[in-house]
C-alpha cells in the first residue's frame, strides 16, 4: 500500500538535481590558524593535525553563523546525481570540493596560498573544470545554486562562463550581509521552506540593504 512518505520520496526522485556551490570561508584567517596550533587541545584542531576533519566542518568553525548556514541549507535542500554530492565548497586552487571531503593542515595551508581571484589561474582554472565536470553531470535539467556573494565577481565570473542562465542564487541575499545571509538559511532550514531562485545572469547583484532578520525564538 502506498503512503505519503513514498509518494513524498517519488516527488523527490522526479525533481531534477539541485547542487549547491558554497563560497569558501578564509582560510588564511585567525580562526584557520588556531587549527594550526601545535598548543590547541579542542578536538577539531586535534583532528585536522592528525587524521584530518571534514572540510564543511572546517569551514563552519572558520566562519561561524554564514558557513554554518550555508552547509545546513545545501545538505537540506541539496538532490545530488547518484554517488555525488550536493554541497560543493569552492576552495581556492583546488575547485569545487564536496563539504565532507577529509583535509587536513596541509591542504588548508594549500587553500591559503591561492587567492580568492577571477583573474589568477591558481583559483580559476580549478573551479571551472570542476564547474564542467558538474555541469556535465547535471544534465540539461539539472540546477546549480550558489551560496555566496552574487556581488562578488572573483567566483561569479568564472561560474557563469560555465553555467550561463543555470546558474541561481537565493533572490534574498541581495543587500544582505554574510551575517543576515546565515540567519536567512538557517531559518528556511528550521521552517523546512527552501527560498526563491533567480538566474544570477541577469539579476541586480547590489541592493537596498533588507530590514533586519526577526530574532531566533530561544530554544526551551
Amino acid at each position: 500500500m502506498s503512503t505519503a512518505a513514498d509518494g513524498h520520496d517519488r516527488a523527490r526522485t522526479a525533481a531534477p538535481s539541485r547542487v549547491f556551490l558554497l563560497s569558501p570561508a578564509r582560510a588564511g584567517g585567525v580562526r584557520i590558524g588556531l587549527l594550526f596550533s601545535p598548543r590547541a587541545q579542542f578536538p577539531l584542531a586535534r583532528a585536522v593535525q592528525g587524521p584530518g576533519a571534514e572540510l564543511g566542518e572546517v569551514f563552519r568553525f572558520a566562519s561561524g553563523l554564514y558557513f554554518r548556514g550555508k552547509l545546513a541549507y545545501a545538505l537540506a535542500f541539496g538532490r545530488s546525481p547518484p554517488g555525488r554530492s550536493a554541497a560543493l565548497v569552492i576552495a581556492p586552487g583546488a575547485g569545487l570540493v564536496p563539504a565532507s571531503t577529509v583535509v587536513r593542515t596541509a591542504d588548508l595551508r594549500a587553500y591559503a596560498e591561492v587567492p580568492v581571484d577571477a583573474q589568477d589561474l591558481r583559483f580559476r582554472g580549478p573551479l571551472q573544470r570542476d564547474a564542467a565536470a558538474v555541469a556535465a553531470e547535471l544534465g540539461p535539467t539539472g540546477e546549480v545554486v550558489l551560496l555566496g556573494s552574487v556581488a562578488a565577481d572573483k567566483y561569479v565570473t568564472p561560474l557563469l562562463e560555465v553555467f550561463g542562465e543555470r546558474l541561481l542564487f537565493p533572490a534574498d541575499f541581495v543587500g544582505r550581509g554574510d551575517m543576515s545571509r546565515g540567519g536567512l538559511l538557517l531559518r528556511a532550514v528550521k521552517a523546512g521552506a527552501e527560498l526563491a531562485y533567480s538566474p544570477v545572469a541577469g539579476a541586480v547583484r547590489r541592493g537596498v540593504r533588507p530590514p533586519r532578520l526577526p530574532p531566533l525564538p530561544r530554544k526551551g
